[in-house]
């Protein structure tokens, strides 16, 4: 549930999660090269040194499948037949155990770090079997003459090679021997360490090959790797077993879709070459799977009836998952079985519990899985194994980390206690638990669907509707898109009688998956182009069906797609927000510590509402200077950027006036602090935070995003875009903030420390953004690699809860963004900032001796750190 890789796949929610996806387009033979696919008939045993079939292979143990897989004592021995020459094949490479330094690092079972595309060729005159891998971007027709140059400049590169050791008695297929690349020798096949971050190799004494199994379509390789990680001092051994996949790709790739950035889709970039351009013609294409009717129902499917697809999709559910939550993960996953019937196909999408677990191997890719993470990490993410030729999702995974359901239990707990009695205990019912977990399970089978987040679908419904009854049980859950960040209902209030409060697959989810997914029977996807769009046409002005791509949390520029908030006013769904937490604040020891209980877990809940109320601020925030974002088409009469409307702008500086500049009483109730101060769980045990710490960080943290440079640049773009008596001006937004922070300075009264804290913050966060604004530009060094680095991935949901120490880590090259900071130290900004310094400065000398010793040493410090910044000193 949710935060994109690049498509991360990656998201990230282009769901091709491969961190290095490698590929051959076609299998082609390259002029003047030495390798090629040699017939059966035509090998000749030429090199010398290779050994009889039977005295190389005498006393093996072997296992018919893909390719036959010999074991010699600890050697290992593919037996690949000379069919399968120049055929392209997925290497998928996942993490199958870790240690506890890993575990707590992110990295866990089932997770998906590095996948390729090779092939295998015939080396003849060396009597070597090459492996070469390229990225499978690039088409061209068969018969135009620029194919030529397309083949030549798309070539595949080796990366491996093997000794032929032997022959197989019809000379129909050759053997080589292959444990460097899965032992830790070489990094061809599988480069754990550097994927992951660590940057280290693997030490072969202490890493072998554990099995290798060979199916129909597919070898399973597990290995058990080895390193030592140095950090200063210190180094720790770390070892991880990995499974490698090496997968027969279909002959015909499935035809792919085009994608249309007005439907959220994950997507792998093709490039279209011909004899008939003008140009090279770029295309994304979606990922998703390959479903299709049976050849004898067609033409039901044809004529709208629902037919059961050739190959359903079905997900596995890990028998490592505690028992009583089973069956809400599977319900999670058949909740999209409504979405699939809007494509024309019943029983698409298919959960089972696993019988033979003797029989079952959870990291073969023949089995799409849900993955149960024993791992302090309080989250879930949904990556897939693409097929880069077609967009076509060959296998996914979940990995569900087992405390997942803190962060589900304290939102639950924050945003609905008030209204759910149900909601408020330390521990909740299985019952509510569980259906709290389908949704998180609806979410994530979400984005191996191929689905990216839709932050836009909470903007959908109106702040009042959420307050309905009637509403929410026809429309269900917070948004139109299980794949938005709509947590749970914190709009309704007592009283409203709502009982629809948890988040569920919606109105737009059923479309798209509908767009992406109905059958129509084409075999070039330019042909479907136009469908494609009129769908996309009956829908454009319905809300319900709009999408809003997911942005970087720190700089949001469309309010409209934030994490984490419902309704279609930020303000308003905020205010009442707050009611609630107002509500709930003096209820904490008594939810959450009984008679004989420590107060901590009060903390950790009154931590809980801190962060709940810094994020409505941030929600309220992003109105201030945004920027309505949209994918127009010719035709569609809309616009790509529209200002917040100024009224709306207002609203939101009218709240941060009187819920930041004045942090609310109510949130530091005296008798709650008596008993426990805010509480935040590290990795070095429980932080207390002092109130007064609490109330400057956040505040300032709020103050100086306000302040922000990319903010301030978006609003003179639309000033000079919109003109100034229809925007927010940086110079109204400055005036209007300063009138604020030094109303009791005006007054000529003594500051409280409140109001010191206050004007410190603001004053601070002009002076470092202006710092660094003017700071020359320097040479960029490294960043310090850390130690120990989970993979990113586009998939890995956002349902972190802490606000201190955590950092989001997002990938921003994959996230919709306006670019504005190139040479923002020359722009109006600048100027801005440092006028309203100065402006300060006067103010400050004009009363430097005006009140009490605190209140005038308070100014006096001000104007010396004001000097110190613009070098008036």
């Amino acid at each position: 549930m949710i935060q994109r890789i690049p498509a991360k796949s990656f998201y990230f929610c282009a769901l091709l999660i491969p961190v290095m996806i490698g590929e051959v387009g076609c299998a082609k033979i390259m002029k003047g090269s030495k390798y090629k696919t040699i017939a059966a008939d035509t090998v000749k045993k030429t090199n010398g040194d290779t050994k009889s079939y039977g005295d190389l292979l005498k006393n093996a143990k072997t296992e018919d499948g893909l390719f036959k897989v010999h074991q010699v004592k600890s050697d290992y021995y593919f037996e690949i037949p000379l069919k399968y020459m120049g055929k392209d094949m997925l290497l998928v490479n996942k993490i199958s155990s870790v240690p506890l330094a890993i575990n707590e690092a992110g990295l866990n079972k089932g997770m998906n770090y590095e996948n390729k595309v090779i092939q295998f060729s015939y080396n003849k005159d060396a009597g070597t079997i090459w492996v070469k891998t390229n990225v499978p971007q690039v088409e061209s027709p068969a018969g135009d003459a620029i194919t030529r140059s397309v083949n030549d400049n798309f070539t595949g590169s080796v990366i491996e090679t093997f000794k032929v050791e032997s022959y197989n008695s019809d000379s129909s297929a050759v053997v080589i021997k292959v444990n460097k690349v899965f032992d830790g020798t070489e990094k061809s096949f599988n480069d754990v360490f550097s994927n992951i971050g660590l940057g280290t190799s693997p030490k072969t004494s202490l890493s072998s090959i554990e099995h290798i199994k060979s199916f129909q379509r597919n070898l399973v390789v597990r290995s058990l790797l080895s390193t030592t990680v140095t950090e200063g001092q210190t180094s720790m051994p770390v070892s991880i077993a990995v499974t490698t996949n090496l997968l027969l790709l279909p002959e015909k790739p499935m035809t792919p879709r085009f994608a249309d950035d007005r439907v959220g889709f994950f997507t792998t970039p093709r490039w279209y070459f011909s004899d008939d351009q003008h140009q090279m013609e770029r295309r994304n294409l979606i990922t998703r799977w390959n479903l299709e009717p049976r050849p004898e129902d067609r033409e039901r499917y044809k004529k709208g009836e629902l037919v059961e697809p050739a190959k359903p999709i079905v997900f596995y559910i890990d028998p490592a998952t505690p028992p009583k939550w089973r069956s809400y993960i599977i319900a999670g996953v058949h909740d999209w079985q409504a979405a699939f019937e809007r494509a024309g196909f019943k029983n698409a999408i298919i959960a089972k519990e696993v019988t033979d677990t003797a029989n079952f191997d959870i990291d073969d890719v023949n089995y799409s899985v849900v993955t149960y993470a024993a791992s302090p990490k309080s989250n879930a993410m949904g990556p897939s194994v693409v097929d880069p030729r077609s967009g076509e999702i060959i296998e996914s995974d979940v990995i569900w980390w087992h405390n997942v359901m803190t962060s589900v239990q304290t939102w639950m707990r924050v945003q609905t206690g008030i209204i759910d009695t149900g909601a408020r205990a330390n521990r909740l019912s299985d019952e509510r638990m569980g259906n709290a977990i389908r949704f998180v399970s609806s979410h994530e089978i979400g984005h191996t669907l191929g689905l990216k987040h839709n932050m836009g679908a909470s903007m959908s419904f109106p702040v009042d509707s959420l307050r309905s009854p009637y509403f929410t049980k026809r429309m269900g859950g917070t948004a139109s898109s299980i794949m938005d960040y709509a947590r749970f209902n914190y709009v309704a209030q007592p009283g409203d009688r709502v009982e629809n409060i948890t988040p569920l697959i919606g109105e737009y989810d059923k479309y798209a998956i509908a767009w992406g997914y109905r059958w129509l029977g084409a075999d070039n996807p330019h042909a479907e182009l136009p469908q494609l769009k009129s769908w996309i046409k009956e829908k454009e002005n319905n809300p319900l069906y709009r999408y809003g791509e997911q942005q970087d949390p720190k700089n949001v520029i469309d309010p409209r797609s934030q994490s984490e908030d419902i309704g279609d006013n930020a303000v308003l769904a905020s205010q009442y927000g707050l009611k609630n937490l107002k509500r709930l604040v003096p209820q904490i020891t008594n939810w959450a510590a009984k008679d004989g209980d420590s107060y901590y877990d009060a903390g950790k809940l009154y931590m809980a509402v801190i962060n709940q109320w810094s994020t409505y601020a941030d929600h309220v925030i992003s109105n201030i200077g945004g920027c309505y974002l949209e994918n127009p088409v010719a035709g569609d009469k809309k616009n790509a950027y529209t200002p917040v409307p100024l009224n709306l702008q207002l609203q939101a500086l009218n709240y941060v006036q009187s819920e930041i500049m004045t942090m609310p009483e109510w949130l530091f109730n005296p008798t709650l602090l008596k008993k426990t101060f805010p509480i935040q769980d590290s990795p070095m045990g429980p932080f207390e935070y002092g109130p007064y710490n609490v109330r400057r960080a956040y505040q300032y943290s709020l103050i100086y995003s306000l302040l922000s440079d990319e903010r301030l640049l978006r609003m003179l773009e639309m000033e000079l875009l919109f003109g100034k008596e229809n925007v927010l001006t940086v110079a109204q937004l400055l005036k209007i903030t300063r009138g604020t922070v030094f109303k009791p300075t005006v007054a000529g009264r003594n500051l409280t420390i409140t109001e010191r804290m206050l004007q410190q913050n603001y004053v601070d966060a002009l002076l470092v953004s202006t710092d660094k604004l003017l700071a020359k530009v320097a040479k960029k060094s490294l960043q310090e690699v850390e130690s120990i680095k989970a993979i990113q991935s586009p998939f890995a949901c956002d349902y972190g809860i802490e606000k201190l120490t955590s950092s989001k880590n997002v990938n921003e090259d994959s996230l919709r963004n306006i670019f504005v900071t190139s040479m923002s130290r020359t722009s109006d900004v600048a100027v801005e900032k440092r006028g309203e310094l100065l402006r300060i400065k006067e103010l400050l000398e004009k009363y430097k001796n005006v009140g009490d010793e605190s209140t005038k040493g308070h100014y006096l410090d001000l104007i010396m750190r004001i000097n110190q910044s613009l070098k008036l000193m």
